[in-house]
């Protein structure tokens, strides 16, 4: 039995153990990278799991895409409301309801400006200064990473 070149450099037992741990953590999905392969483990919700492996080129990921480092930019502004935690985050405190702030509100410090979703907690991303929301660069529902900026207060 012959094994492409790329399947041969797959760990099965690495996929099966990062497919049992999704299950017992609930995570939607894991990503890993390890000898220049990129494997993400995802479920859907019919829990039915998902692999992806990417090899991963250096020079394209040298050539970054212009929206990945307009982010990076953003993550440094000095105002930048930055996510503590992988998740998925809500502008509201409940589907339907009014958003937590829009561009143009004045916040204080420490007041609730958006809640990340992780591990089915909610945990709510205080002002970490007074001033006036000049951006929200996340929409309800999406998943965001560590260190994603989620909007600029100045």
């Amino acid at each position: 039995m012959s094994h492409s070149k790329s399947g041969s450099n797959i760990d099965q037992n690495l996929i099966r153990d990062l497919a049992t741990l999704l299950k017992e953590t609930e995570l939607s999905e894991i990503e890993i990278e390890q000898d220049g392969l990129r494997v993400r483990v995802a479920r859907q919700l019919t829990g039915v799991a998902q692999v992806a492996a990417t090899p991963i080129a250096a020079p394209a990921a040298a050539a970054a895409p212009a929206a990945a480092a307009a982010e990076a930019d953003l993550s440094k502004h000095p105002g930048a409301v930055t996510s503590p935690m992988v998740g998925t985050i809500y502008v509201a405190p409940e589907p339907g309801a009014r958003s937590f702030v829009n561009v143009g509100d004045t916040v204080s410090e420490g007041q609730t400006v958006l809640i990340v979703e992780a591990m089915k907690t909610m945990n709510h991303i205080p002002a970490p200064k007074a001033g006036k929301v000049t951006q929200i660069l996340v929409e309800d529902g999406q998943p965001i990473e560590f260190g994603e900026p989620l909007l600029i207060i100045e």
